[in-house]
């Protein structure tokens, strides 16, 4: 018999999106296949606190406690950590002998939002030469950056909507130019984001200048650089993407919205359930309009030298014509989310779509791993 591969599933995290984070942990514990692997919870505190599996677990529903091996729950709760030295693979105790407590063989990091789906995570495994699913340290990183995103799109030659970004700093010293700026190239209404976090954590629609305002003081409270992008009237596409140097799209799915009255699609409808959002996969649209979908998720992958998965947005006019919104390299797990949803509805299972992850993962290393490092 193989031997069981050990998955360490980081999740939690310093970020708005921490609580997602631990719902898209639990969906992945209770999907993955425990004849094939033995899961290694690792929590990351609000406070950036590294907690070892026995307190990770805590963390967790108690239904996807019952996924986990008592053997790796075993052992003390004293905090933990990975370091960048790939002599000292997998989970370090943080004691001052710094004693090994758990091998890793892959991680699967499930952190939405800052510092674990920014590049800061994928940096210090790479650094420390562990296999993880995922974009890498460039990939992360271009995909969380809004603005960045956008200008690699751009250069790729995939339709964006028009946008403007500019500095908490400069906002705060010079706001009524900044909002002149917009209002004269862009327009109301229009949407206001922190250029780097997901789940529609601190996005609002301004509808005038009093809006604008609030939108974005609320955007800056997450993060130092804000965009804001205009309204796009049309429907709210979403295509997966799986694979390495020769990525895979999935059937796309939409988020239908019930009550048009409704602001826009943000992070309480997303998530609570509120009986107001469906999710129908596949889109009722044409197949012409799918494979248009398809191609483009699969650039808009490729632009940001994506790897293992994303989840790539769009919206859909009235006219036919495509817009690419944005590209999400972490992207929900719960069971709610789309990405799950769209590869079962293509055919392949959340369990087959972990295993291909952790291939890729492997795969991914690999290659990595043929870099030459000296001269």
């Amino acid at each position: 018999m193989a031997k069981k591969l050990r998955i360490g599933v980081i999740f939690g995290g310093r970020s708005g999106e921490h609580e997602v984070s631990i719902r898209s942990a639990g969906a992945v514990i209770e999907a993955i296949d425990a004849t094939k692997y033995d899961v290694v919870p690792i929590a990351i505190t609000k406070a950036g606190n590294w907690l070892a599996p026995a307190a990770a677990a805590e963390l967790l529903p108690a239904a996807t406690q019952r996924f986990l091996s008592s053997g790796t729950l075993s052992g003390k709760k004293e905090d933990v950590t990975i370091v960048g030295d790939p002599s000292r693979a997998g989970l370090m105790r943080l004691n001052r002998n710094g004693t090994p407590t758990e091998a890793i063989d892959v991680v699967f990091p499930v952190l939405h939002g800052t510092y674990g789906e920014d590049g800061t995570l994928q940096g210090l495994l790479e650094m420390a030469a562990v296999p993880f699913v995922g974009c890498g340290t460039l990939g992360s990183a271009c995909g969380m950056d809004k603005v960045v995103m956008k200008a690699l799109f751009r250069n790729a030659g995939l339709p964006i909507c028009d946008y403007a970004w500019f500095l908490r700093t400069e906002w705060e010293s010079e706001p009524e130019n900044v909002s002149r700026r917009i209002v004269r190239n862009l327009g109301f209404p229009a949407f206001v984001k922190p250029a780097n976090l997901g789940s529609s954590v601190g996005i609002s629609k301004a509808i005038d200048g009093a809006s604008l305002a609030r939108s974005i003081d609320l955007a800056a409270r997450y993060d130092r650089k804000v965009i804001v992008e205009t309204a796009v009237e049309g429907r709210e596409i979403e295509c997966a993407v799986i694979g390495n140097d020769k990525p895979q799209a999935s059937l796309p799915g939409e988020y239908v919205i019930h009550d048009k009255a409704a602001r826009f699609l943000d992070y309480t409808e997303k998530y609570a359930g509120t009986g107001n959002v469906e999710f129908v996969v596949p889109a009722k649209i044409p197949k012409a309009t799918v494979k248009k979908i398809q191609q483009m998720a699969i650039q808009a992958f490729q632009s940001i030298d994506g790897s293992g998965l994303a989840r790539v947005d769009f919206f859909l006019r009235p006219d036919g014509s495509l817009l690419l919104n944005e590209i999400n390299t972490l992207p929900g797990l719960t069971d709610v989310s789309g990405f799950p949803k769209m590869w079962a509805a293509s055919g392949t299972p959340f369990p087959s779509v972990i295993d291909q992850l952790i291939e890729l993962a492997i795969e991914r290393h690999r290659e990595r791993a043929r870099n030459e490092t000296s001269i």
